[in-house]
Protein backbone atom coordinates (compact mmCIF):
# COMPACT_ATOMS: atom_id res chain seq x y z
CA UNK A 1 0.00 0.00 0.00
CA UNK A 2 1.31 3.50 -0.82
CA UNK A 3 1.93 6.13 1.59
CA UNK A 4 -1.44 8.03 0.14
CA UNK A 5 -3.33 5.38 1.38
CA UNK A 6 -1.60 4.43 4.29
CA UNK A 7 -1.49 7.93 5.42
CA UNK A 8 -5.07 8.80 4.97
CA UNK A 9 -6.33 5.50 6.86
CA UNK A 10 -3.71 6.64 9.89
CA UNK A 11 -5.66 10.05 9.84
CA UNK A 12 -8.98 8.66 9.48
CA UNK A 13 -8.14 6.10 12.46
CA UNK A 14 -7.09 9.22 14.49
CA UNK A 15 -9.59 11.57 13.90
CA UNK A 16 -12.17 8.12 14.41
CA UNK A 17 -10.62 7.63 17.69
CA UNK A 18 -10.66 11.44 18.37
CA UNK A 19 -14.22 12.51 17.51
CA UNK A 20 -15.53 9.69 20.28
CA UNK A 21 -14.66 11.78 22.90
CA UNK A 22 -16.06 15.53 22.02
CA UNK A 23 -19.28 13.68 20.39
CA UNK A 24 -19.87 12.86 24.28
CA UNK A 25 -18.68 16.21 25.94
CA UNK A 26 -20.38 18.64 23.48
CA UNK A 27 -23.70 17.87 25.44
CA UNK A 28 -22.96 16.36 28.63
CA UNK A 29 -21.60 19.89 29.35
CA UNK A 30 -24.79 21.14 29.21
CA UNK A 31 -26.63 17.91 30.45
CA UNK A 32 -24.65 18.66 33.77
CA UNK A 33 -25.54 22.18 33.88
CA UNK A 34 -29.19 21.05 33.90
CA UNK A 35 -28.84 18.61 36.83
CA UNK A 36 -27.45 20.98 38.68
CA UNK A 37 -29.80 23.71 37.62
CA UNK A 38 -33.07 21.08 38.68
CA UNK A 39 -31.26 20.57 42.32
CA UNK A 40 -30.82 24.43 42.84
CA UNK A 41 -34.15 24.91 42.13
CA UNK A 42 -35.55 21.90 44.01
CA UNK A 43 -33.27 21.15 46.48
CA UNK A 44 -34.21 17.69 45.73
CA UNK A 45 -30.95 15.49 46.17
CA UNK A 46 -31.28 12.85 43.56
CA UNK A 47 -30.29 15.62 40.85
CA UNK A 48 -26.91 16.22 42.88
CA UNK A 49 -26.39 12.48 43.16
CA UNK A 50 -26.76 12.59 39.13
CA UNK A 51 -24.76 15.61 38.58
CA UNK A 52 -22.15 14.06 41.14
CA UNK A 53 -22.35 10.44 38.91
CA UNK A 54 -21.97 11.86 35.30
CA UNK A 55 -19.13 14.82 35.91
CA UNK A 56 -16.78 11.98 36.67
CA UNK A 57 -17.82 10.26 33.56
CA UNK A 58 -17.42 13.87 31.33
CA UNK A 59 -13.98 14.29 33.13
CA UNK A 60 -12.75 11.32 31.81
CA UNK A 61 -14.44 11.69 28.44
CA UNK A 62 -12.51 14.91 28.33
CA UNK A 63 -9.24 13.87 29.47
CA UNK A 64 -9.34 11.42 26.54
CA UNK A 65 -10.82 13.74 23.90
CA UNK A 66 -7.73 15.90 24.96
CA UNK A 67 -5.19 13.42 24.30
CA UNK A 68 -6.09 12.14 21.42
CA UNK A 69 -6.66 15.50 19.91
CA UNK A 70 -2.94 16.47 20.71
CA UNK A 71 -1.71 13.09 18.41
CA UNK A 72 -4.11 14.42 15.32
CA UNK A 73 -2.74 17.64 15.35
CA UNK A 74 0.86 16.50 15.24
CA UNK A 75 -0.24 14.94 12.02
CA UNK A 76 -0.21 18.02 10.36
CA UNK A 77 3.13 18.11 10.23
CA UNK A 78 3.81 14.47 9.51
CA UNK A 79 1.86 12.84 7.61
CA UNK A 80 0.17 16.14 5.52
CA UNK A 81 2.70 19.33 5.80
CA UNK A 82 0.68 20.42 2.22
CA UNK A 83 -2.21 20.91 4.03
CA UNK A 84 -0.41 23.76 6.24
CA UNK A 85 1.76 24.66 3.28
CA UNK A 86 -1.51 25.72 1.08
CA UNK A 87 -3.68 26.62 3.49
CA UNK A 88 -2.30 27.23 7.03
CA UNK A 89 -2.67 31.31 6.57
CA UNK A 90 -6.69 30.15 7.32
CA UNK A 91 -6.68 26.71 9.29
CA UNK A 92 -3.92 28.09 11.51
CA UNK A 93 -5.69 30.79 12.80
CA UNK A 94 -9.41 29.11 13.25
CA UNK A 95 -7.63 26.17 15.54
CA UNK A 96 -5.52 28.88 18.02
CA UNK A 97 -9.07 30.69 17.83
CA UNK A 98 -10.39 27.18 19.33
CA UNK A 99 -7.69 26.93 21.83
CA UNK A 100 -8.15 30.64 23.11
CA UNK A 101 -11.93 30.52 23.51
CA UNK A 102 -12.85 27.36 24.08
CA UNK A 103 -10.45 25.09 25.14
CA UNK A 104 -8.31 27.13 28.34
CA UNK A 105 -12.37 27.32 29.15
CA UNK A 106 -13.24 24.12 29.78
CA UNK A 107 -9.94 23.28 31.11
CA UNK A 108 -9.79 26.13 33.87
CA UNK A 109 -13.31 25.73 34.90
CA UNK A 110 -13.88 22.27 35.00
CA UNK A 111 -11.35 21.79 37.73
CA UNK A 112 -13.57 24.00 39.89
CA UNK A 113 -16.51 21.53 39.06
CA UNK A 114 -14.62 18.55 39.84
CA UNK A 115 -12.83 19.76 43.14
CA UNK A 116 -14.58 23.03 44.27
CA UNK A 117 -17.70 22.06 44.91
CA UNK A 118 -17.33 22.15 48.64
CA UNK A 119 -14.98 24.82 48.33
CA UNK A 120 -16.10 27.98 46.27
CA UNK A 121 -20.27 29.46 46.86
CA UNK A 122 -22.53 27.58 44.81
CA UNK A 123 -23.55 30.51 42.65
CA UNK A 124 -19.48 29.94 41.50
CA UNK A 125 -19.73 25.94 41.04
CA UNK A 126 -22.78 26.33 38.63
CA UNK A 127 -21.14 29.22 36.98
CA UNK A 128 -18.43 27.13 36.27
CA UNK A 129 -20.85 24.54 35.14
CA UNK A 130 -22.21 27.28 32.82
CA UNK A 131 -18.62 28.19 31.12
CA UNK A 132 -17.43 24.08 30.55
CA UNK A 133 -20.43 23.52 28.28
CA UNK A 134 -19.90 27.19 26.72
CA UNK A 135 -16.33 26.01 26.18
CA UNK A 136 -17.19 22.35 24.69
CA UNK A 137 -19.69 24.20 22.56
CA UNK A 138 -16.85 27.00 21.32
CA UNK A 139 -14.80 24.24 20.81
CA UNK A 140 -17.51 22.37 18.34
CA UNK A 141 -17.97 25.90 16.48
CA UNK A 142 -14.47 26.50 15.73
CA UNK A 143 -13.69 23.16 14.29
CA UNK A 144 -16.61 22.84 12.36
CA UNK A 145 -15.64 26.12 10.90
CA UNK A 146 -12.52 24.66 9.85
CA UNK A 147 -14.52 21.57 8.67
CA UNK A 148 -16.90 23.17 6.79
CA UNK A 149 -14.28 25.75 4.99
CA UNK A 150 -12.49 22.69 3.85
CA UNK A 151 -15.75 21.59 1.92
CA UNK A 152 -17.16 25.07 1.18
CA UNK A 153 -14.25 27.13 0.92
CA UNK A 154 -14.72 30.86 0.75
CA UNK A 155 -13.15 34.57 1.98
CA UNK A 156 -10.02 33.74 0.44
CA UNK A 157 -7.86 34.10 -2.53
CA UNK A 158 -4.74 32.62 -4.09
CA UNK A 159 -1.32 34.15 -4.11
CA UNK A 160 1.61 32.43 -5.88
CA UNK A 161 -0.44 29.13 -5.31
CA UNK A 162 -0.93 29.75 -1.40
CA UNK A 163 -4.30 30.55 0.55
CA UNK A 164 -4.16 34.22 1.85
CA UNK A 165 -7.72 35.08 3.85
CA UNK A 166 -9.72 38.48 2.60
CA UNK A 167 -12.54 37.98 4.31
CA UNK A 168 -13.03 36.24 7.81
CA UNK A 169 -16.77 36.65 8.25
CA UNK A 170 -17.38 34.87 4.75
CA UNK A 171 -14.30 32.13 6.32
CA UNK A 172 -16.36 31.76 9.65
CA UNK A 173 -20.01 31.42 7.67
CA UNK A 174 -18.76 30.15 5.04
CA UNK A 175 -22.23 28.38 2.81
CA UNK A 176 -21.78 24.58 4.51
CA UNK A 177 -20.86 25.70 8.33
CA UNK A 178 -24.84 26.44 9.97
CA UNK A 179 -25.69 22.58 8.46
CA UNK A 180 -22.89 21.03 9.77
CA UNK A 181 -22.54 22.78 13.08
CA UNK A 182 -26.41 21.65 13.88
CA UNK A 183 -26.11 18.38 12.54
CA UNK A 184 -23.29 17.71 14.90
CA UNK A 185 -24.76 19.10 17.99
CA UNK A 186 -27.51 17.37 17.82
CA UNK A 187 -25.29 14.47 17.12
CA UNK A 188 -23.96 14.95 20.33
CA UNK A 189 -26.71 15.14 21.99
CA UNK A 190 -28.58 12.23 21.06
CA UNK A 191 -25.13 10.81 21.65
CA UNK A 192 -24.71 11.81 25.13
CA UNK A 193 -28.45 11.00 25.64
CA UNK A 194 -28.31 7.48 24.72
CA UNK A 195 -25.32 6.66 26.49
CA UNK A 196 -27.13 8.21 29.94
CA UNK A 197 -29.97 6.35 29.08
CA UNK A 198 -28.34 3.05 28.52
CA UNK A 199 -25.54 3.33 31.35
CA UNK A 200 -29.16 4.37 33.58
CA UNK A 201 -30.65 1.45 32.40
CA UNK A 202 -28.27 -0.97 33.58
CA UNK A 203 -27.97 0.45 36.78
CA UNK A 204 -31.57 -0.46 37.15
CA UNK A 205 -30.83 -3.54 36.04
CA UNK A 206 -28.45 -4.65 38.11
CA UNK A 207 -30.60 -3.18 41.34
CA UNK A 208 -29.92 0.24 41.25
CA UNK A 209 -33.12 1.72 43.38
CA UNK A 210 -31.77 5.37 43.93
CA UNK A 211 -33.63 8.44 42.40
CA UNK A 212 -30.64 9.78 40.85
CA UNK A 213 -30.88 6.35 38.08
CA UNK A 214 -34.57 6.82 37.03
CA UNK A 215 -34.30 10.78 36.87
CA UNK A 216 -31.41 10.60 34.66
CA UNK A 217 -32.80 7.70 32.31
CA UNK A 218 -36.32 9.85 32.33
CA UNK A 219 -34.76 12.81 31.03
CA UNK A 220 -32.26 11.38 28.72
CA UNK A 221 -35.51 9.25 26.93
CA UNK A 222 -37.57 12.63 26.61
CA UNK A 223 -34.11 14.35 25.66
CA UNK A 224 -33.61 11.80 22.96
CA UNK A 225 -37.35 11.03 21.68
CA UNK A 226 -37.15 15.10 21.53
CA UNK A 227 -34.32 15.74 19.39
CA UNK A 228 -34.29 12.69 17.15
CA UNK A 229 -36.89 14.38 14.44
CA UNK A 230 -34.88 17.21 14.72
CA UNK A 231 -31.88 15.78 13.36
CA UNK A 232 -33.94 14.32 10.50
CA UNK A 233 -35.06 17.14 9.44
CA UNK A 234 -31.40 19.10 9.89
CA UNK A 235 -30.22 16.30 7.76
CA UNK A 236 -32.20 16.78 5.31
CA UNK A 237 -31.28 20.48 5.36
CA UNK A 238 -27.39 19.32 5.47
CA UNK A 239 -28.03 16.77 2.11
CA UNK A 240 -30.01 19.78 0.08
CA UNK A 241 -27.20 22.30 0.99
CA UNK A 242 -24.40 19.35 -0.09
CA UNK A 243 -26.43 18.74 -3.00
CA UNK A 244 -26.18 22.39 -4.10
CA UNK A 245 -22.29 22.53 -3.81
CA UNK A 246 -21.19 18.96 -3.82
CA UNK A 247 -23.37 17.25 -5.74
CA UNK A 248 -20.91 14.75 -6.53
CA UNK A 249 -20.79 13.46 -2.96
CA UNK A 250 -24.66 13.16 -2.84
CA UNK A 251 -24.98 10.81 -6.38
CA UNK A 252 -22.42 8.57 -4.19
CA UNK A 253 -24.75 8.60 -1.26
CA UNK A 254 -27.63 8.05 -3.09
CA UNK A 255 -25.94 5.52 -5.66
CA UNK A 256 -26.73 7.28 -8.69
CA UNK A 257 -24.89 6.86 -11.49
CA UNK A 258 -26.78 8.45 -14.27
CA UNK A 259 -28.25 12.21 -14.49
CA UNK A 260 -31.68 12.50 -15.14
CA UNK A 261 -35.30 13.04 -13.66
CA UNK A 262 -37.46 9.83 -12.09
CA UNK A 263 -34.22 9.01 -10.07
CA UNK A 264 -35.18 5.74 -7.74
CA UNK A 265 -34.23 5.57 -3.74
CA UNK A 266 -31.94 2.88 -4.16
CA UNK A 267 -33.01 1.54 -0.57
CA UNK A 268 -29.84 -1.32 -0.45
CA UNK A 269 -27.26 -2.32 -3.36
CA UNK A 270 -23.67 -3.43 -4.09
CA UNK A 271 -22.25 -0.49 -5.96
CA UNK A 272 -20.17 -1.94 -8.90
CA UNK A 273 -17.18 0.99 -9.96
CA UNK A 274 -16.35 -1.27 -12.78
CA UNK A 275 -19.95 -1.74 -14.25
CA UNK A 276 -20.51 1.73 -13.12
CA UNK A 277 -24.08 0.40 -11.99
CA UNK A 278 -25.76 -1.34 -9.05
CA UNK A 279 -26.32 -4.94 -8.30
CA UNK A 280 -28.67 -6.47 -6.26
CA UNK A 281 -30.10 -2.96 -6.44
CA UNK A 282 -33.84 -2.56 -4.17
CA UNK A 283 -35.36 0.62 -5.08
CA UNK A 284 -38.45 3.25 -4.48
CA UNK A 285 -39.44 4.67 -8.02
CA UNK A 286 -38.56 8.49 -7.82
CA UNK A 287 -37.84 8.43 -4.16
CA UNK A 288 -34.11 10.09 -4.63
CA UNK A 289 -35.83 12.90 -6.91
CA UNK A 290 -38.73 13.71 -4.40
CA UNK A 291 -36.60 13.64 -1.34
CA UNK A 292 -33.59 15.62 -3.11
CA UNK A 293 -35.75 17.87 -5.48
CA UNK A 294 -38.93 17.74 -4.08
CA UNK A 295 -40.55 16.71 -7.50
CA UNK A 296 -40.87 13.28 -8.62
CA UNK A 297 -39.73 14.46 -12.05
CA UNK A 298 -36.47 16.65 -10.48
CA UNK A 299 -33.19 16.08 -11.74
CA UNK A 300 -30.62 14.33 -9.59
CA UNK A 301 -26.61 14.28 -10.78
CA UNK A 302 -24.91 11.18 -11.22
CA UNK A 303 -21.60 10.15 -10.77
CA UNK A 304 -20.88 9.56 -14.29
CA UNK A 305 -20.86 13.12 -14.73
CA UNK A 306 -17.91 13.85 -12.81
CA UNK A 307 -15.11 11.65 -15.06
CA UNK A 308 -12.70 13.89 -16.56
CA UNK A 309 -12.53 13.05 -20.83
CA UNK A 310 -9.21 11.13 -20.00
CA UNK A 311 -10.57 8.74 -18.22
CA UNK A 312 -9.76 10.06 -14.66
CA UNK A 313 -12.41 9.84 -11.57
CA UNK A 314 -13.72 13.05 -10.23
CA UNK A 315 -16.03 11.95 -7.56
CA UNK A 316 -15.80 9.94 -4.09
CA UNK A 317 -15.20 6.08 -3.76
CA UNK A 318 -19.12 5.35 -4.37
CA UNK A 319 -19.23 1.91 -1.57
CA UNK A 320 -17.50 3.58 1.52
CA UNK A 321 -19.79 6.61 1.19
CA UNK A 322 -23.14 4.88 0.08
CA UNK A 323 -22.72 2.15 3.16
CA UNK A 324 -22.06 4.53 5.36
CA UNK A 325 -24.36 7.20 4.30
CA UNK A 326 -26.76 4.20 5.36
CA UNK A 327 -25.56 2.89 8.60
CA UNK A 328 -26.00 6.65 9.34
CA UNK A 329 -29.50 6.80 8.39
CA UNK A 330 -30.50 3.35 9.47
CA UNK A 331 -28.64 3.64 13.26
CA UNK A 332 -31.07 7.05 13.56
CA UNK A 333 -34.66 5.42 12.31
CA UNK A 334 -33.41 2.68 15.08
CA UNK A 335 -33.15 5.89 17.82
CA UNK A 336 -36.31 7.09 16.90
CA UNK A 337 -37.99 4.21 17.17
CA UNK A 338 -36.22 3.22 20.60
CA UNK A 339 -36.78 6.64 22.16
CA UNK A 340 -40.20 6.91 21.27
CA UNK A 341 -41.20 3.57 22.40
CA UNK A 342 -39.38 4.25 25.60
CA UNK A 343 -41.20 7.21 26.39
CA UNK A 344 -44.44 5.53 25.77
CA UNK A 345 -44.13 2.72 28.27
CA UNK A 346 -42.31 5.18 30.70
CA UNK A 347 -45.74 7.31 30.57
CA UNK A 348 -47.68 4.45 30.75
CA UNK A 349 -45.94 2.50 33.34
CA UNK A 350 -43.48 4.83 34.93
CA UNK A 351 -39.99 4.15 35.67
CA UNK A 352 -40.59 0.87 37.59
CA UNK A 353 -42.61 -0.88 35.13
CA UNK A 354 -40.55 -0.59 32.12
CA UNK A 355 -39.99 -3.89 31.20
CA UNK A 356 -36.31 -5.79 31.31
CA UNK A 357 -36.11 -6.10 27.98
CA UNK A 358 -36.61 -2.60 27.20
CA UNK A 359 -33.62 -1.74 29.67
CA UNK A 360 -31.58 -4.23 28.06
CA UNK A 361 -31.86 -2.89 24.91
CA UNK A 362 -31.26 0.83 26.45
CA UNK A 363 -27.88 -0.63 27.32
CA UNK A 364 -27.65 -2.35 23.80
CA UNK A 365 -27.81 0.99 22.65
CA UNK A 366 -25.46 2.88 25.21
CA UNK A 367 -23.43 3.80 22.02
CA UNK A 368 -25.73 3.70 19.22
CA UNK A 369 -24.59 7.53 18.85
CA UNK A 370 -21.10 6.86 18.54
CA UNK A 371 -21.86 4.52 15.30
CA UNK A 372 -23.96 6.86 13.94
CA UNK A 373 -21.20 9.46 14.30
CA UNK A 374 -18.68 7.99 12.94
CA UNK A 375 -21.20 6.88 9.62
CA UNK A 376 -21.94 10.37 9.18
CA UNK A 377 -18.19 10.97 9.60
CA UNK A 378 -17.14 9.23 6.73
CA UNK A 379 -19.88 9.68 4.53
CA UNK A 380 -19.01 13.73 4.86
CA UNK A 381 -14.85 12.87 4.86
CA UNK A 382 -14.78 10.33 2.54
CA UNK A 383 -17.54 12.04 0.18
CA UNK A 384 -15.02 14.58 -0.03
CA UNK A 385 -12.65 12.79 -2.05
CA UNK A 386 -10.38 13.29 -3.86
CA UNK A 387 -9.98 16.37 -2.70
CA UNK A 388 -8.64 17.94 1.01
CA UNK A 389 -9.92 21.54 0.45
CA UNK A 390 -12.51 21.18 -2.12
CA UNK A 391 -11.26 22.59 -5.19
CA UNK A 392 -8.51 23.79 -3.38
CA UNK A 393 -5.63 21.29 -2.65
CA UNK A 394 -6.25 17.63 -3.86
CA UNK A 395 -5.57 14.87 -1.02
CA UNK A 396 -2.39 13.82 -2.99
CA UNK A 397 -1.04 16.72 -3.19
CA UNK A 398 -0.82 17.47 0.52
CA UNK A 399 0.34 14.46 1.88
CA UNK A 400 4.31 14.05 2.93
CA UNK A 401 7.24 12.20 1.56
CA UNK A 402 7.11 9.66 4.64
CA UNK A 403 8.54 6.20 3.68
CA UNK A 404 5.12 3.69 3.56
CA UNK A 405 6.69 1.42 6.12
CA UNK A 406 6.81 3.72 8.69
CA UNK A 407 3.10 5.17 8.31
CA UNK A 408 2.47 1.58 8.17
CA UNK A 409 4.18 0.79 11.69
CA UNK A 410 3.18 3.69 13.72
CA UNK A 411 -0.77 2.79 12.05
CA UNK A 412 -0.50 -0.10 13.70
CA UNK A 413 0.41 1.12 16.93
CA UNK A 414 -2.07 3.81 16.89
CA UNK A 415 -4.84 0.85 15.99
CA UNK A 416 -3.41 -1.21 18.96
CA UNK A 417 -3.56 1.59 21.36
CA UNK A 418 -6.70 2.84 20.72
CA UNK A 419 -8.53 -0.27 20.37
CA UNK A 420 -7.24 -0.78 24.19
CA UNK A 421 -8.55 2.55 25.38
CA UNK A 422 -11.73 2.59 23.62
CA UNK A 423 -12.17 -1.17 25.47
CA UNK A 424 -11.31 0.69 28.75
CA UNK A 425 -13.38 3.64 28.55
CA UNK A 426 -16.08 1.45 28.34
CA UNK A 427 -15.03 -0.65 30.78
CA UNK A 428 -15.11 2.36 33.38
CA UNK A 429 -17.84 3.69 32.13
CA UNK A 430 -19.72 0.28 33.69
CA UNK A 431 -17.49 0.06 36.10
CA UNK A 432 -18.46 3.61 37.50
CA UNK A 433 -22.18 2.78 37.20
CA UNK A 434 -22.07 -0.68 39.10
CA UNK A 435 -20.54 1.19 42.01
CA UNK A 436 -23.11 3.37 41.77
CA UNK A 437 -25.50 0.75 42.29
CA UNK A 438 -23.64 -0.98 45.26
CA UNK A 439 -23.50 2.45 46.80
CA UNK A 440 -19.66 2.63 46.64
CA UNK A 441 -18.23 4.77 48.23
CA UNK A 442 -20.97 5.99 50.35
CA UNK A 443 -22.91 8.85 49.55
CA UNK A 444 -22.77 11.75 50.51
CA UNK A 445 -25.61 14.27 49.99
CA UNK A 446 -25.10 18.12 49.65
CA UNK A 447 -27.32 20.58 50.71
CA UNK A 448 -27.71 24.32 49.49
CA UNK A 449 -26.29 27.09 52.12
CA UNK A 450 -25.59 30.34 51.79
CA UNK A 451 -21.66 29.61 51.23
CA UNK A 452 -22.39 26.74 48.91
CA UNK A 453 -22.93 23.72 49.37
CA UNK A 454 -22.03 21.14 52.17
CA UNK A 455 -21.53 18.12 52.14
CA UNK A 456 -24.10 16.06 54.99
CA UNK A 457 -23.09 12.14 55.56
CA UNK A 458 -25.56 9.84 54.46
CA UNK A 459 -27.44 8.00 56.90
Amino acid sequence: METLILSRIQFGANISFHILFPTITIALGWILLFFKLRFNWSGEQKWMDAYLFWVKIFALTFALGVVSGITMSFQFGTNWPGFMEKVGNVAGPLLAYEILTAFFLEAVFLGIMLFGMRRVPNWLHTLATVLVAFGTTMSAFWILVLNSWMHTPAGFELRDGVVHATDWWAIIFNPSMPYRLVHMLLASALTAAFLIAGVSAFRLLIGDKTESARVALRSAIVMAALFIPVQIFAGDLHGLNTLEHQPQKVAAMEGNWETGPNVPLVLFAWPNSETRSNDYAIEIPSGASVILKHDPKGVVPGLNDFVAEDGTVLHPPVAPVFWSFRIMVGTGMLMLLVSWVSVFLIWRRGIDGVPSWLLMGLVAMSFSGWLATLAGWYTTEIGRQPWLVQGVLSTADAVGDVPAGMVLSTLIAYLAIYAALTVTYIGVVFYLARRAALGQPPRAEVRLGGAGPRPVPAE
